[in-house]
């Protein structure tokens, strides 16, 4: 295990045998819930890094933070087999990488794509999930906000200078980000991109690029309303950003129906999907955890006394 700025390099094996990587924040941290960090489709652990210096450091109650590297991503190895790169596979990998730390349950954090591999962990493993904090995501999917995505995808960017690769980035999602300032957009594209000799570059398998051009946004798409509701009895916070084309506010509102105890922050400013970093977000997502396991506590103690 090597070691960064604060947190320590994981790797393990998933269970076909590629070489996977997550990133370790904080200590053990015994008697509170651990965060496990899920990013969106070609992001990387990169993304929770300030989230996770605040909830493993910073925080009242400090966690151990678990940032995930997918298949194909940042520090993970890149898969030879493209139809590997699937939310299905990508859940069994997370359920390894968990029982490799001998972590049995978490708060899971979800930006988009990771939000969706939640709602299958929680068929595949509901006794994992203490809690949940879905970032722009829920179980119905806008097609706008897949085909915004697919579009700047294809063919990524490949910028070559820091400058190039802000420019680049504000040029896509300015519109939607107008509250993010130099220094978010700075972070983001050391997030997204790696540096080589050749200079910067997107930290992705480009051949994730494959997984969506084969939808069609013409034809209605699948949901996963009943995932969701299977969720139901877990604390859940979703998060919205204002600009978003992905999460609708119909939606949002929908989830709200079928989860009556699900709180919602909407992030005005950005759109799809909001940086966790940035305002008061840290400390409302520690907030909320520190809610969910002082309740979880509680109706635990009041059971073993009645």
């Amino acid at each position: 295990m090597a070691s960064g700025e604060n947190f320590s390099d994981f790797f393990y094996a998933a269970p076909d045998g590629l070489k996977l990587h997550a990133r370790i924040y904080g200590d053990a941290n015994v008697g509170h819930w651990p965060v496990v960090c899920l990013p969106g489709l070609t992001r990387n652990a990169r993304d929770f890094h300030e989230l996770a210096l605040y909830l493993s450091a910073r925080a009242v109650v400090r966690r151990k933070v678990v940032a995930f590297d997918y298949r194909g991503r940042g520090q993970s190895a890149y898969d030879p087999d493209v139809a590997n790169y699937n939310v299905g596979v990508e859940a069994s990998d997370i359920l390894a990488g968990l029982a490799a730390l001998g972590i049995e349950e978490a708060a899971f954090i979800g930006t988009s794509r990771g939000g969706l591999i939640i709602h299958l962990l929680g068929a595949m493993r509901p006794e994992a999930l203490k809690a949940i904090v879905l970032n722009d995501i829920g179980p119905v999917l806008e097609a706008d906000g897949l085909a915004h995505i697919r579009s700047y995808l294809d063919p990524s960017p490949k910028p070559r200078t820091l400058d190039e690769a802000v420019n680049t980035q504000r040029g896509v999602h300015g519109g939607d980000f107008p509250a993010l300032v130099d220094a978010d957009w700075e972070r983001m594209v050391w997030a997204l991109n790696r540096e080589t000799t050749q200079g910067l570059m997107p930290d992705f398998d480009p051949k994730l690029v494959e997984t969506l051009a084969g939808l069609d946004l013409t034809q209605p798409l699948a949901t996963l309303w009943p995932q969701f509701d299977a969720l139901a009895a877990t604390p859940l916070l979703a998060l919205r950003g204002g600009n978003s084309k992905l999460l609708s506010v119909q939606t949002l509102e929908e989830m709200s129906k079928h989860h009556p105890n699900m709180k919602t922050i909407t992030v005005e400013g950005q759109g799809h999907a909001p940086f966790l970093e940035t305002g008061d977000l840290p400390s409302a997502i520690a907030a909320f955890l520190d809610q969910a396991e002082h309740q979880h506590s509680s109706t635990r103690k009041a059971q073993d006394q009645s």
